[in-house]
């Protein structure tokens, strides 16, 4: 028979008339001293990140200084000023056949643009990333930007960061979750050296990587986030890497522009997202292996450069230019065109780049053309907000799309406009497109996730809003065979649970009996003898009425068992409540409820 004392661990050692206290279990977060140890990792992995993103800005321009060049030099350069004539064609194709290869028998995670592959690492692989992935992902997307891939550099080190990130913590005995924590700083660490934007890289973690904002992933995050940002001026220079002469606070009629351009690069978001992958479909009908693909996609690119020598490349320059406003008219108009066009044929063949850059470009031009349009302000000004529409709509990061674009101009009056501009873009694709563009590649792999992040039912809920407060109970002495023919005659308080709760002489707490117990005893043939308290089970965990309902299924699922006593804190013998699997369904019927049933307040 279950004594007093066998309750007192679940109740934390409080005996029975004892003075109520907080428990932990109501606290507002759940993190413990463990983040003090994954920030000091994350310390290690923020001067890592620093160190990939400089080795990664080294390659970009070495190789494009052998490319379009013909010399040994890492000084930064671009290859739209190069003097190979149509020879030009053939150097991304060059570059595309190297990294074909690359994928094809080094490591096929390093196609595509990097963010997807972070996101498949963290949610299907345990946030485990191999070093080959490592090594090649950045040299790989370095060959193809360097020969004139009209990507960006952010999905690589994302991809780069994270996983030096991985390994250092696969180096620890660490849970998945800490694994995926230090893998997300890695990649924020990586995003914060490249362009000098640690809050901006902080945020994309948060709205996109992390699935989750937690103290004891955030803090550790934030740290890597922050030391590569101090450590890139000695290695990168100091930000803002485009900085812009501060315009004044924008007027209401300034805002409302705002907004409509917002709308129009969410359309233009949609439009981006069903190009390239309809380009990815087309390359899925050759009847080539995906090896050649890159090479394929690379003549497009080689005969873009040809029309619009400022689609290749990181294009950095461009969008400098576009920011200053020296871009305007029908230049804006074909750079817009043939970015589109280049980079969506080029990410659909499968090379590794990002899309971050592009977007930029993408987005500045559009701006920079309908503010041609617009009566009031500089090109300039709408290219900005542009950008930042355009990344928000398209990555469905708005608020990092805001900051980012902030970070990279210090223009900090631009807040409110940045802010309207890449929220009505994002309120136009997600009412267009089911998924996003870093999302779809996962769905097509046949992985759903959601990035609608919101409070546990099971969290919000106490036991006592759900359980049943009408616990029909046995004595311990009733005969085994007299419970089982109450049920068997279809006793309504017996009945409709599967389990019972057994008390003594004085209504305590004792035990538990379910269906199971009551059919392995009536195997042995002893039902007769047998009493209900030596039938049931005696070791029980046991629920309080106002812990959440996440402490409560926790205690189910780590005891393998669907229904739990609740009750008294201060008595653990006194029943107050009785907590089954119908119970916790009741919470997430009343979120359903909460969600879809209308009715006037």
């Amino acid at each position: 028979m279950q004594t007093e004392s066998n309750f007192l661990s679940t109740n934390g050692g409080k005996a029975a008339g004892s003075v109520p206290v907080v428990n932990d279990e109501l606290a507002d977060f759940s993190t413990d001293h463990r983040m003090l140890l994954l920030s000091a990792m994350a310390l290690a992995i923020g001067a890592i990140g620093s160190v990939v993103a400089y080795v990664l800005i080294w390659l970009i321009a070495a190789i494009t200084n052998l490319a379009f060049y013909h010399r040994f030099s890492a000084a930064p350069t671009v290859p739209q000023c190069h003097h190979l004539g149509l020879w030009v064609v053939l150097v991304p194709v060059a570059g595309a056949l190297v990294v074909g290869f690359m994928a094809r028998f080094g490591s096929e995670k390093i196609r595509g643009h990097g963010i997807p592959e972070a996101l498949g690492a963290i949610l299907l692989g345990r946030s485990r990333i191999q070093l080959k992935v490592a090594i090649l992902k950045p040299l790989s997307a370095a060959i193809s930007i360097g020969t004139g891939g009209p990507f960006g550099a952010e999905g690589p080190i994302i991809m780069t960061g994270g996983a030096f990130g991985s390994m250092f913590a696969q180096q620890f005995h660490l849970s998945a979750a800490e694994r995926k924590t230090l893998l997300v700083a890695g990649a924020a660490a990586g995003m914060a050296a490249v362009f000098a934007t640690p809050v901006a890289a902080v945020l994309l973690a948060v709205e996109l990587l992390l699935f989750e904002w937690k103290p004891r992933s955030f803090i550790p995050v934030a740290v890597a986030s922050i030391v590569a940002s101090v450590l890139r001026v000695p290695l990168l220079g100091a930000g803002p890497i485009f900085p812009v002469t501060a315009h004044a606070p924008l007027s209401g009629t300034e805002l409302a522009l705002a907004a409509g351009l917002g709308v129009l690069a969410g359309f233009g978001s949609s439009l981006l997202t069903m190009l390239v992958y309809a380009c990815e479909d087309l390359f899925q009908k050759l009847p080539l292996h995906w090896m050649w693909w890159p090479a394929i996609g690379a003549m497009f690119i080689g005969v873009g450069g040809l029309v619009e020598p400022r689609v290749l490349g990181v294009g950095y320059d461009t969008i400098d230019d576009l920011l200053r406003g020296e871009l305007v008219g029908a230049v804006v108009v074909g750079l817009l065109v043939a970015k589109a066009l280049v980079w969506s044929i080029a990410l659909g063949s499968g090379t590794s780049g990002g899309v971050l850059a592009p977007l930029l470009i993408m987005g500045g031009a559009l701006g920079s053309f309908a503010g041609s349009f617009i009566p009031v302000g500089d090109p300039g000004l709408w290219a900005l907000i542009g950008m930042a529409a355009m990344m928000g709509g398209t990555m469905r990061s708005p608020v990092t799309a805001m900051v980012f674009a902030v970070e990279l101009t210090r223009d900090f009056n631009l807040l409110p406009a940045l802010l309207i501009g890449s929220v009505a873009a994002l309120g136009v694709t997600v009412l267009l497109m089911r998924r996003s563009i870093l999302t779809e590649k996962l769905a097509r792999r046949g992985y759903h996730i959601t990035r609608e992040y919101s409070i546990d039912p099971f969290e919000l809920a106490r036991v006592r809003e759900v359980m049943d407060s009408d616990v029909p109970t046995v004595p311990a002495a009733m005969k085994l065979s007299e419970l089982s023919d109450l049920i068997a005659q279809g006793d309504p308080d017996l009945s409709r649970r599967q389990g019972t709760l057994i008390v003594d002489e004085q209504d305590r707490l004792v035990g538990i009996i379910t269906r199971g117990d009551i059919v392995r005893s009536l195997r042995q043939n002893r039902a007769a003898q047998m009493t209900v308290a030596e039938a049931g089970s005696t070791d029980l965990a046991v629920g309080f009425p106002d812990e959440p309902l996440h402490a409560a299924l926790t205690k189910m699922l780590n005891r393998g068992i669907g229904r739990l006593p609740v009750v008294q804190r201060n008595d653990p013998t006194h029943v107050v409540g009785y907590l089954g699997r119908a119970a916790l369904l009741s919470a997430r019927m009343r979120l359903h409820e909460e969600e879809n049933v209308r009715q006037r307040g």
